[in-house]
């Protein structure tokens, strides 16, 4: 007899069937079943760095865990040290200042700041800003939330940036928030002092609070490093988040932050405070401590460590038939498939199926990457020339 665990009287919030599940879990599932029937399936697709974090920030986390004191809740706000810590990240590598007492915030992760600044600031039936092509959370968490999603466009002709005179054109009305991410993802497309200048502009102009999502300024960036902070009274409009994923290593210890003004800073604790009871103590503290990683540290890991890696992505991009602008930075590679490619999964699953890698369709990141594909830098320098070779192997 067939179970019945499931009673069709019961039926989910609405909210539910505004979004889907995300790509990657359903996709991760694929990966797990082919895996399973001996496939051995080399992931190319996710950005989650496989290299550990300093040891001495590993050393702290140990060290901090075996005190008997560190495993109570700990506070909302971040430990002092923590905050501390924070800006002084900011004030070393943007030349920022921020009051770590009023002007930082901790979060679990970037994705967790995302739903509490839209909790924070936007009513339902309000309207936010989304890049097209653009990372999908900022997409699905503000139909969660019962904001309207209006898209902007970001294109390769403009090198991924916002056509402003569109963006002037457009009906403004209602709208609480627009998202940006630089460098941004899934493109590679950088940002420029003017490029931010003009958004805060915008912002202040529109009354809009722009949100910047800057993970990446790291990785295989050896020029100045950019936050829109930088822009002279740019707290007033924006909100920045931060994080130690992808720079120090630490996505799975889900450690972000957002940098802004006192005033948003507390409204988003207000959020913040009902929903979750704070970061384990010593996961705070080994943070201050990778905040104290050398220069030499980040060049190692940041730089040498993705550079090799970019060039055989470059390789498995041209084996594949696609085009790239190699000014790109970030931990991802985004190329342009072959014009008589009619659909890009066409492309993505020959590739999973026939080379047994997995590599990211662009579309999922909106329809301006509808003829794109992301490939990852997150994987051992051997495991990437496994899939080139097993690439050309099919591709040949």
């Amino acid at each position: 007899m067939e179970n019945q665990l499931y009673n069709p009287a019961i039926q989910p919030a609405d909210r539910i069937r505004t979004v889907k599940e995300y790509y990657f879990s359903r996709k991760l599932k694929e990966i797990a079943r082919l895996n399973a029937e001996g496939k051995d399936i080399i992931s190319l697709a996710i950005g989650s760095p496989d290299m550990p974090p300093s040891s001495e920030t590993i050393e702290t986390l140990c060290e901090v865990a075996r005190r008997p004191e560190a495993h109570g809740y700990q506070p909302t706000v971040g430990t002092p040290e923590l905050r501390k810590a924070m800006a002084g990240f900011y004030r070393r590598w943007f030349g920022v200042e921020l009051d770590p007492s009023s002007e930082i915030q901790p979060l679990i992760g970037s994705k967790e700041g995302i739903l509490h600044v839209t909790l924070a600031l936007a009513n339902p039936g309000d309207k936010v800003l989304v890049p097209n092509p653009g990372y999908p959370t900022y997409t699905s968490l503000s139909k969660l939330l019962g904001q309207e999603v209006i898209y902007y466009n970001l294109k390769e002709e403009n090198g991924w940036q916002p056509d402003f005179a569109e963006l002037e054109a457009m009906d403004l009305s209602g709208v609480k928030i627009m998202w940006t991410n630089y460098p941004h993802m899934p493109t590679g497309g950088r940002a420029t002092r003017e490029l931010y200048a003009r958004i805060v502009d915008f912002a202040r102009r529109h009354n809009i609070v722009v949100v910047n999502d800057n993970p990446y300024s790291f990785i295989l960036n050896e020029g100045e490093r950019l936050s829109i902070l930088q822009v002279p009274h740019a707290k007033e409009w924006c909100i920045e988040f931060n994080s130690m994923s992808k720079s120090f290593n630490m996505p799975g210890w889900r450690i972000g932050m957002l940098a802004t003004n006192a005033t948003f800073i507390s409204w988003i604790l207000r959020v913040k405070s009902n929903i979750d009871s704070g970061t384990f103590r010593a996961l705070q503290l080994a943070a201050v401590k990778a905040f104290d990683n050398s220069d030499e540290w980040h060049y190692q890991s940041n730089i040498v460590n993705y550079k090799n890696r970019r060039k055989i992505a470059e390789e498995i991009m041209h084996a594949i038939g696609c085009t790239f602008d190699p000014n790109q930075t970030g931990m991802f590679l985004w190329g342009r498939i072959p014009d008589e490619v009619e659909h890009v999964e066409d492309l993505t699953e020959k590739v999973l199926h026939e080379a047994r890698v997995f590599i990211t369709p662009g579309f999922i990141f909106g329809s301006n990457g509808e003829r794109y594909v992301r490939i990852s830098l997150c994987a051992k320098d051997d495991k990437m020339t496994e899939a080139l070779r097993r690439i050309k192997e099919v591709f040949k």
